[in-house]
């Protein structure tokens, strides 16, 4: 088993958090990046070079010197040539698992390429029909039917389709990859109170219970319509294996508060298995030695124990749902 790391924006903390992640982990693995890059923030972390014998520099030059803290669009396309090689790995049986540093979306859109995320992105690159983000950490598991979108375009995005193929790859997944036999999983309402009997709306009547009652009847032990801000008291939360939020920061700010440094980020649904950690590319942190390394390296033993655990699938799950 040898797993790949990318590196992500090169301006960020990404290379700091990937390095030690790899160093520190023990894993085989392969760090994707330019190598003066990485031998520089060796250097600034007083780390050993060269690396120890179970990290491999995999070198993708950059387009232009990478300065901490500064975004450069003409290094925007190296961070996808970095996601693109690891892909290119796994097609050919070199990695298990992916791993991946934070990216930064607004200076790769800025550079002229549509890129709303590494989930969308990897989709894409694996030709995975549809995919789910779930995020693993402070006791919790919480999975997305939505994830970059503006507020106001949710609603409409939370479709009968859409929520019957998320409930099946979350569930596939679960029992699969994580080696839950019975996976409960509590499905969030979309507006307050879970629509407060449809006077505060009427997806919750319309759309999310018809979609519970037909997961039910597939064999998925899913529970709800629940509201946002009950599901995650603690002992509400204790009865699921993971909880299905219709839209990102619904799900998340909870999550994030619970375990912040220490979550990982996992994409259901790919051929590929990939973990990420749980924050952003933090600029103003980068080239100072400063970076928490922490959700990095439970992102890389999240991906370790995934790959390594018996019967787990080498595809995603037959998704016959237009998402």
């Amino acid at each position: 088993m040898r797993l790949v790391i990318t590196t992500g924006e090169p301006a960020g903390i990404g290379p700091e958090v990937a390095l030690q992640a790899a160093v520190d982990g023990g894993a085989p693995c392969d760090l994707l990046g330019d190598t003066g890059l990485i031998a520089a923030t060796a250097r600034m972390l007083h780390m050993q070079w060269p690396l120890p014998a179970h990290v491999r520099v995999v070198h993708e030059a950059l387009a232009e010197p990478a300065q901490p803290g500064v975004l450069d669009v003409r290094n925007a396309r190296y961070v996808l040539r970095l996601l693109d090689r690891a892909v290119a790995g796994w097609r050919s049986g070199e990695y298990s698992a992916l791993v991946t540093a934070p990216v930064h979306k607004a200076i790769i859109n800025d550079a002229g390429i549509a890129f709303s995320g590494h989930t969308e992105y990897l989709a894409a690159a694996t030709g995975a029909k549809s995919v789910v983000m779930m995020l693993v950490g402070g006791g919790l598991r919480v999975a997305l039917v939505t994830t970059h979108l503006p507020l106001s375009a949710v609603p409409a995005a939370i479709t009968r389709a859409r929520l019957d193929t998320a409930l099946d790859i979350l569930h596939h997944d679960l029992v699969t990859r994580f080696g839950i036999a019975v996976p409960r999983i509590a499905v969030v309402g979309l507006n307050p109170h879970a629509g407060e009997g449809g006077h505060l709306g009427r997806e919750e009547i319309d759309t999310i219970g018809p979609a519970i009652v037909a997961a039910r009847e597939r064999g998925i032990q899913a529970t709800g319509p629940w509201p946002a801000d009950t599901i995650f008291v603690a002992r509400n939360a204790a009865g699921a294996d993971a909880i299905l939020a219709m839209y990102h920061d619904q799900g998340l700010a909870t999550l994030k508060y619970a375990s912040f440094g220490a979550g990982v980020n996992v994409t259901l649904g790919l051929p590929l298995l990939r973990t990420s950690a749980d924050h952003g590319t933090a600029l103003d942190r980068a080239g100072k030695a400063q970076a928490d390394a922490g959700s990095m390296k439970e992102a890389l033993a999240l991906a370790v124990e995934l790959a390594s655990r018996a019967g787990a699938p080498a595809a995603a799950p037959d998704q016959t749902q237009a998402a």
